[in-house]
């Protein structure tokens, strides 16, 4: 374009009044010539962008160009095939945001990437603790050689976080057949996860109890597994390993053997380790001695310290009471109860008068029990006794007596030693068990009593007040049959025993089912529905031991029975070890209605009311020095 031309377009840029008349043939000609122009300038300065001018300024709105530029769009905006062009500004904020989403969603994927991986690693590399997948199993441990007692004890030997289930018997035939003579019997550790053989150790005779325990309290010890034969063997086994660690030398009792299990004392020889004490009794009852054993070596801690005792009935304890000021005392009798100050005891097996610091502590309200002439034996209860427990009191960190008799039962204050309540019954051979019943936050007790000819009385007792609060008569031929409890986390508990056979569909007690004596009933009682039975499992064979575990990850209680199969002509019996896990066993259990309800109990209430029930430790079996104090007598 020429120079003239330029000069006259911009002249048309001015306003003018002198402008003269519209000419439409010179204003289309114009109109052209500007847009040429427009589109040169354009493309030579970079057009204008955004409404503004390449040096930024925005252009003078009365201008003609302005004006022209109103009538119709300009040729810059407009693409060959008709479509309007985004602006450059436009377009280059488009490409900006794209590349920020790009960024976003590569840091996103890389971030999840990375997060798979570190999955991954973790489940690898870090091992997940062990559910208790196999929740229910069984044990044929072969057949029975003989023996009278059931020791059974459940403790975490692996590190696993399950309880693994230690018990000992007599193998049959003890190898004679094959000319080799086996060993008198074996102490076998099988895994709680699914009962196979952790280890095994021979044993030099019968044993008489098994009881797991640690005996260096605030160490990361292993469990130490003390195991009393029914003669003279007591062994300290590691649990992990199941090697003996120490052995009491037989020749320390002289002529006598060891009456009972042993217990577990505070640390008398000062060396960092629970020591023990065993009784020993001679041919004639009078003759029986303490001897106090240290629990790092096994060596005894002093001589034996003899005591001459008559007494008519079975023989009590020993148990080891501490009172709420610390003092220790030694419980033990023959048909009655009498203690002995632990002090006293160590005095005469050093032969010194200095005592270490756990011994110097008395308890008045029990010493100014002690006999006329001032003797070591302390008069704690004598009528017909049977059985003794320790049941931990009502807020309070000592416990109480609870003391079974040809009469009855009774509750002795542990702290004064004075009657709580007595409860007149007859025939009760076996051990109250333990547990919470009522709302009161008391241990109550569930009592087993033969009730006539294949019949037993099962009830349960208020702690507080010695009233009978629950009571139901279940056939039951089986002698003695154990009775345990688990707590939950409401601050419950239910009650598992043994019976035969109810009808389902008849809550009349006198309707049994069609099933053989032989085969008896797990039954669980749970105290919001005192009107139901819930019937958990069956057993042909019978039952001679049961324990109850925490599993405390999962909130679980599992149900470890010892069980003796019948035996057939020739063949002795068999032993059998089971597992049952007890929330699984509430889902799959069959509903016994005792007597009708207003309104009645639907299997999904109970259901719902079961799947949400959780277990926990028992608060009411305290260990007091690594013994259940509620747990053996």
């Amino acid at each position: 374009m020429s120079p003239a031309l330029a000069g006259g377009f911009f002249s048309t840029r001015k306003k003018s009044p002198d402008l003269g008349e519209y000419d439409p043939l010179t204003q289309a000609d114009s109109d052209e010539s500007e847009d040429d122009l427009v589109l040169n300038l354009q493309q030579k300065n970079g057009g204008v962008k955004n409404g503004k001018s390449p040096l930024g300024e925005a252009p003078e709105p009365d201008s003609d160009a302005e004006v022209a530029g109103a009538g119709k769009p300009r040729l810059s905006e407009v693409t060959p095939e008709g479509y309007p062009l985004e602006p450059l500004g436009a377009l280059e904020q488009k490409a900006a945001s794209s590349v920020v989403s790009y960024v976003r969603t590569s840091v996103f994927l890389l971030m999840l990437v990375v997060s798979m991986v570190l999955v991954l690693v973790c489940a690898f590399l870090i091992p997940c603790p062990p559910r208790d997948l196999h929740s229910t199993w069984s044990r044929h441990l072969g057949p029975q050689g003989g023996g009278d007692l059931s020791p059974l004890d459940l403790a975490d030997v692996n590190g696993d976080g399950l309880r693994d289930v230690l018990l000992s018997f007599v193998p049959s035939g003890n190898g004679s057949a094959a000319g080799v003579s086996g060993p008198p019997a074996v102490l076998v550790c099988l895994s709680g996860m699914n009962g196979s053989t952790l280890w095994s150790s021979p044993l030099p005779e019968e044993a008489r109890d098994i009881t797991c325990l640690d005996l260096t309290p605030g160490n990361l010890a292993k469990t130490v597994c003390l195991v009393t034969g029914t003669h003279k063997m007591l062994s300290a086994f590691n649990g992990t390993s199941g090697k003996a660690m120490w052995t009491l030398n037989p020749n320390y009792l002289s002529n006598g053997t060891l009456a009972a299990p042993a217990v577990v004392l505070p640390d008398v020889d000062e060396d960092g380790v629970r020591d023990l004490a065993v009784l020993a009794i001679g041919e004639l009852q009078p003759d029986l001695c303490f001897l106090l054993v240290s629990g790092r070596t096994g060596s005894p801690v002093g001589r034996p310290v003899k005591y001459n005792i008559v007494g008519v009935g079975n023989l009590i304890g020993p148990q080891v009471y501490i009172t709420t000021s610390g003092a220790a005392y030694i419980l033990f009798g023959f048909g009655n109860i009498q203690a002995v100050a632990l002090r006293d005891i160590f005095v005469q097996a050093q032969n010194r008068d200095s005592l270490p610091p756990s011994l110097q502590i008395e308890e008045p309200e029990w010493e100014k029990r002690r006999s006329v002439n001032l003797s070591e034996l302390i008069d704690v209860y004598s009528n017909g006794v049977e059985l003794l427990q320790m049941v931990k009191a009502p807020d309070s960190n000592s416990s109480n007596l609870l003391i079974t008799t040809r009469q009855g039962l009774v509750l002795l204050r542990g702290q004064n030693l004075t009657p709580s309540w007595a409860l007149g019954v007859q025939g009760l051979r076996s051990q109250p068990t333990p547990g919470y019943f009522t709302d009161d936050e008391t241990i109550d007790f569930l009592l087993q009593i033969p009730n006539g000819v294949g019949m037993k009385k099962v009830m349960v007792v208020d702690g507080d007040s010695g009233l009978v609060t629950w009571s139901y008569s279940i056939p039951c031929h089986m002698k003695e049959t154990p009775a345990t409890s688990a707590a939950t986390v409401e601050q419950k508990s239910v009650f598992l025993f043994w019976a035969e056979g109810l009808s389902t569909a008849s809550p009349n007690p006198d309707v049994l089912g069609t099933e053989p004596p032989s085969l008896h009933h797990l039954y669980l009682l749970h105290p919001t529905f005192p009107s139901i039975l819930l019937d958990l499992a069956n057993a042909t064979g019978t039952v001679t031991a049961s324990e109850v575990g925490i599993n405390d990850l999962w909130k679980d209680a599992f149900y470890v029975t010892r069980t003796t199969g019948p035996s057939s002509e020739g063949h002795p019996a068999p032993l059998v070890v089971s597992k049952l896990s007890l929330r699984w066993a509430l889902m799959e259990g069959q509903m016994v209605q005792l007597e009708e309800t207003t309104p009645k109990i639907g299997r999904g209430e109970l259901r719902r009311f079961l799947s949400r029930i959780k277990f926990v430790d028992s608060p009411y079996q305290v260990t007091s020095l690594g013994k259940k104090e509620c747990g053996y007598s």
